[in-house]
């Protein structure tokens, strides 16, 4: 009787961490990255020692995010070479598991790296990615809940790869006021309550998005952000040339953008005088993440900046 199958398979399902109920498979992740604060999530976050003190994890492989130069157009050749570096590495690594007896079943990777320190790589290096994971049957998952919603200058990031098929999973929160994803269909659970949490997906919150949603295309804001955020960044790039010494690797796509600051005293300097001089963090920095390659993320104008030195 199927009860009797219910009760035997029970805990292998459920209380063993084995096969079947639990495979050993493994999920490919890099350097910088970060996914969230949960368990499975936080096996993938790699940006900030804390996060991961004294919380246990999966034995996963993490790649190398390419570590770009500025100016781009300054290193074309040494950029290439770096992200080929980063996408050989990540064919090892799906190698090198499979050959543990731990197959990489997807990789997860963020368009730009946020609390990583806003981190960008080619079109071409996504596009080669994508073809990796292809390659070797790993789900593809864009982690766009940085990313998403517009802040850009396209609604989805991974619309500047210029693909037809970016991605098997893209996940969204914050701008987009409730946390979710969309997947392949092929990908859709097979029975109900696999995926769960309390609220599940939270009708109110899909309501306001709808409304959200409306104001972006009824104010083409998405216009509105590629011509701020052009403005932003040509406005870094001044302040770079007028402080070589304190700010380096300007870098962005629409208002998401950011720069390098020489050391964090001189950051949270620079963060300190900002806001003295009437700019909260929250409106003229923004999001300002520090990482340890202390870079500083520009949500709004520049020119509030611009009206004395560092």
């Amino acid at each position: 009787p199927l009860y009797v199958q219910k009760e035997r398979l029970y805990p292998v399902f459920v209380s063993l961490p084995q096969a079947p109920g639990c495979p050993d498979l493994s999920i490919l992740s890099f350097t910088g990255a970060f996914h969230g604060r949960t368990l499975g999530c936080l096996a993938t976050t790699h940006s900030k020692v804390i996060h991961k003190l004294d919380v246990p994890s999966f034995d996963w492989p993490i790649a190398p995010f390419p570590r770009l130069k500025y100016p781009l157009e300054e290193f074309s050749r040494e950029n290439a070479q770096e992200e080929a570096r980063c996408l050989e590495e990540v064919e090892d690594l799906i190698v090198k598991w499979r050959q543990k007896g731990k197959p990489v079943a997807g990789i997860i990777i963020e368009p730009i790296q946020a609390e990583g320190g806003d981190n960008h790589a080619s079109p071409d290096f996504f596009r080669s990615l994508r073809s990796i994971a292809r390659k070797h049957g790993c789900a593809f998952h864009v982690d766009e809940v940085q990313t998403g919603g517009g802040c850009t200058g396209k609604f989805w990031a991974h619309e500047y790869w210029g693909m037809d098929d970016p991605a098997d999973i893209v996940s969204f929160s914050k701008k987009l006021l409730t946390g979710g994803y969309y997947q392949k269909e092929e990908l859709q659970a097979d029975k109900p309550y696999r995926i769960f949490n309390t609220w599940m997906g939270d009708p109110s919150k899909n309501l306001l998005l709808v409304e959200v949603l409306n104001v972006i295309r009824r104010e083409n804001l998405l216009e509105e952000v590629a011509r701020s955020g052009k403005a932003l960044l040509n406005g870094l790039y001044e302040l770079q040339a007028q402080y070589p010494g304190l700010l380096s690797r300007a870098r962005g796509q629409g208002t998401f953008c950011a720069i390098d600051v020489k050391d964090s005293a001189t950051r949270d300097r620079l963060l300190l005088q900002a806001r003295d001089k009437g700019n909260r963090s929250t409106e003229v920095l923004g999001q300002c993440w520090v990482s340890k390659n202390t870079s500083c993320r520009f949500d709004s104008t520049y020119e509030r900046l611009k009206s004395g030195p560092v």
